[in-house]
């Protein structure tokens, strides 16, 4: 403030020092010093008034990242559920062609609708399966494969168009920026790959004679990479969101986190085996819990050759393994919950503990249930939400038995 006042004092001085000097003619003179005294206070003001302008990430920004990518994974498993009973409702080939925004608008008129219904029944689905479907009928298998489409061009706008406000707001750590590229590139990937599974059900087979079907393999695939991105996306806004106890490393501690990733990846795998049981429609092979027919294990459980093959291919081999992994997954989140009950654990570690085998039970209700009713179309898909629900409650167990950041 001084030296501001000094240069004020200074350009006074120049003004009436130019008024002294004008009958000298010397008006360049006096101008030189007039500007070199605005441009010196200018630049003083400016440095001492102008406020940061870029936003240092801190817990305000982390929260609203976190809230962000909670409400992403809430879509992705929006995604997972629509994505379920289109395939249950055998409505994922209806439309015979992708188109990224042409699409995005469905037929209008009744000519639009008869040109989109002439296509299908160019396909190996219409004449094998539905040789005698009426336009209504396929109205109705297209708005669902076309509502999955759209909600999943909803998912990649979540995605994408935040992380751009975000990144330009500075919001982003340099960590944080590399989690949320990979998370954009996941959701682009994951479109790609979903019309790469429905081509594999659009293609001539003449060898087979299966009906219609799209690959099993590539619905793993598809399921497995929505529920990396639902993972990752729900891992990162809770540990943005929850702050990490203060735990002691402990034995018990360290063996109990281990048991808690284990029991996670267990889940994550049965998880992802209902995608071959879904492919194969492996649910309609064998109808009787706990026993497999009049057997605890079947006669053609290793009927294709070689044996690996029976595995991804046979629906006998596929729905024994389902059952296998569910039963180890129960068993284990059950040892998980009574080896964490002799631990002095925080509040909502314990709570996160707790729900989850209670709906490990509850899934496995619904899974038997599933199998008894023959598939039924709303319990079918309301299993299959719940292991999504199973999975989540893992990854907040996870969450929560964390380490503390250095």
């Amino acid at each position: 403030m001084l030296l501001s006042s000094i240069r004020a004092i200074c350009f006074c001085g120049c003004r009436n020092a130019g008024r002294t000097f004008q009958h000298r003619n010397s008006p360049p003179l006096r101008q030189w010093f007039c500007r070199r005294g605005q441009s010196s206070i200018t630049a003083e003001n400016g440095v001492s008034s102008t406020p940061a302008s870029v936003t240092i990430p801190n817990s305000a920004t982390n929260r609203i990242i976190g809230r962000w990518l909670l409400g992403c994974s809430g879509l992705v498993v929006g995604a997972v559920v629509l994505g379920g009973v289109t395939r249950l409702t055998e409505s994922g080939l209806s439309m015979v062609d992708w188109h990224l925004v042409r699409e995005m608008k469905p037929p209008q008129s009744q000519a639009e609708w008869e040109a989109e219904f002439s296509k299908y029944q160019q396909f190996p689905e219409f004449r094998i399966m539905n040789h005698d479907m009426t336009l209504p009928e396929f109205k109705f298998i297209f708005y669902m494969e076309w509502g999955h489409r759209m909600w999943g061009r909803l998912v990649g706008l979540a995605y994408i168009l935040p992380t751009m406000y975000f990144w330009r707001k500075g919001y982003f750590t340099r960590s944080m920026k590399g989690k949320v590229l990979g998370l954009c590139g996941f959701v682009f990937f994951q479109g790609l790959l979903g019309w790469y599974m429905v081509k594999s059900g659009l293609e001539e087979k003449p060898e087979s004679y299966d009906i219609p079907r799209v690959s099993q393999y590539r619905l793993s695939a598809h399921l497995g990479s929505a529920l990396l991105l639902y993972c990752a996306s729900l891992w990162t806004g809770l540990t943005l969101l929850l702050p990490a106890h203060k735990l002691t490393d402990t034995k018990q501690l360290l063996q109990l986190r281990r048991f808690a990733k284990g029991t996670g990846g267990l889940v994550f795998l049965t998880a992802l085996s209902g995608a071959f049981v879904a492919g194969l429609d492996a649910g309609l092979v064998y109808n009787s819990f706990p026993k497999m027919g009049e057997r605890w294990i079947p006669d053609d459980l290793l009927a294709f050759s070689p044996t690996l093959k029976n595995f991804f291919e046979n629906p006998t081999t596929v729905q024994f393994d389902h059952r296998i992994l569910a039963i180890s997954s129960l068993t284990a989140i059950t040892g998980l919950y009574l080896f964490s009950r002799r631990m002095v654990l925080p509040r909502r570690a314990k709570i996160a503990i707790s729900l989850l085998a209670a709906m490990a039970y509850a899934q496995v209700g619904l899974g038997v249930a599933t199998l008894l009713l023959y598939v039924p179309t709303p319990l079918a898909a309301t299993h299959q939400s719940g292991s999504v629900a199973l999975l989540s409650l893992a990854i907040w167990v996870l969450t929560e038995l964390r380490k503390m950041p250095k």
